[in-house]
């Protein structure tokens, strides 16, 4: 252990001398929570506080009660270019009809195909709706008739999740961002250390001391998985501190990233981030260049992506609860929703987390006692 503790020190103190590889491995880590929290922000707001919808409207005159009601709804009648894009077109009878209570027509006029008019669209939809609904009420209570008879059915739901369990389903895409980070933290360290190292003739070097293979590679794969861990240290501090400055509480539930949580992500990520470390170092190691590492790794980084997104929006099967990464990112998620953790799952993708960085380790040492590998022949 005193040559691989050797081996590991020359590693950090390499990686440290290169401090922009490094502070770019860690970038990820230190503003995607801001980031999110800032986007999380504005999202808040323009949910809580929608700005006015300006429209033109067309026989206005007609329709005054109509015209009043989208106003208190923010929706506004205006001219100009803004107000052009959607149009409220009134039919010319729409006075006589109502009076008669009949069906008034209305026309929407826009290009439902931009993406950025939808919303728009919609809200005035929903704001006709509702004006529809209430007229509909005003006619029948002016026949006698109550409206109640037209909903046989009245229908509650009497939601049983906690505030814990409504920010469980934001917070999936942000347990994704801190496993996902220890993918990116120490991705720059994997390439330099192997590629790099051979491109550097220092690999070489390296193996004419009197070291085994095996050690080097645990130096490695141990220097990598704490600039994995360093990253989600990283991620975990700023997301205590950011996301409580978001106004959850506006949309219904509090998010609270705890010292509990962050120890449990820690100790759940750790196999993680061994795994990450021993597949960067497999697949640089494969490649012959430094920059072919870094294409080769761009690509095999979608697979624990898909994983890990599959799980946070709930959209593949059940199975994915037993597999790597996934099973992490499922398990956490329940932990954030107050839910109790499901130990089978996360010790079956634990316990196989932990086999494949084995299987790749010991991969990793046969193919560093050929030359080929260690000169990139």
């Amino acid at each position: 252990m005193s040559k691989v503790l050797t081996l590991l020190r020359k590693e950090l103190i390499d990686a440290s001398r290169d401090k922009r590889s490094v502070l770019a491995g860690l970038y990820y880590a230190i503003g995607t929570p801001l980031i999110m929290c800032g986007l999380f922000m504005v999202l808040i707001n323009q949910l809580s506080s929608p700005d006015d919808l300006p429209i033109k409207v067309t026989n206005a005159e007609q329709a005054p009660d109509l015209v009043r009601y989208l106003g208190q709804k923010g929706i506004n009648a205006a001219e100009g270019e803004k107000a052009d894009k959607i149009r409220l077109e009134i039919s010319d009878d729409y006075a006589k009809q109502m009076a008669q209570g009949k069906s008034a027509e209305v026309i929407i006029v826009a290009d439902n195909s931009e993406e950025k008019l939808q919303k728009s669209i919609r809200r005035l939809q929903q704001a006709l709706q509702g004006y529809s609904a209430e007229m509909g009420s005003l006619r029948l209570l002016a026949r006698g008739i109550d409206p109640r008879v037209l909903r046989p059915l009245k229908v509650e739901l009497h939601d049983q999740a906690t505030q814990d369990s409504k920010g469980g389903m934001i917070m999936g895409i942000a347990i994704f961002t801190m496993l996902y980070s220890v993918f990116i933290s120490g991705m720059n360290l994997a390439i330099d250390t192997s590629a790099g190292e051979r491109e550097r003739n220092s690999l070489g070097l390296l193996l004419s001391h009197p070291v085994t293979t095996g050690q080097l590679v645990l130096s490695k794969l141990l220097a990598v998985t704490a600039f994995a861990m360093l990253g989600l240290v990283l991620i975990l501090i700023i997301s205590h501190f950011a996301y409580p400055m978001v106004p959850w509480p506006e949309l219904g539930f509090s998010i609270t990233i705890t010292p509990a949580f962050m120890a449990t992500v820690l100790l759940i990520g750790l196999p993680v981030a061994m795994l990450a470390a021993s597949l960067q170092l497999f697949v640089s190691f494969m490649a012959k260049t430094f920059k072919e590492a870094q294409s080769y790794l761009t690509m095999v980084m979608f697979i624990p992506l898909a994983l890990a997104m599959s799980a946070s929006y709930n959209i593949a099967p059940d199975v994915l609860k037993w597999l790597p990464v996934s099973g992490q990112q499922g398990a956490l998620m329940e932990v954030i929703k107050g839910k109790a953790l499901p130990l089978q799952e996360l010790l079956v993708s634990s316990g196989a987390t932990v086999a494949i960085t084995l299987l790749l380790a010991l991969a990793l040492t046969r193919m560093l006692r050929s030359e080929k590998v260690v000169f990139g022949l």
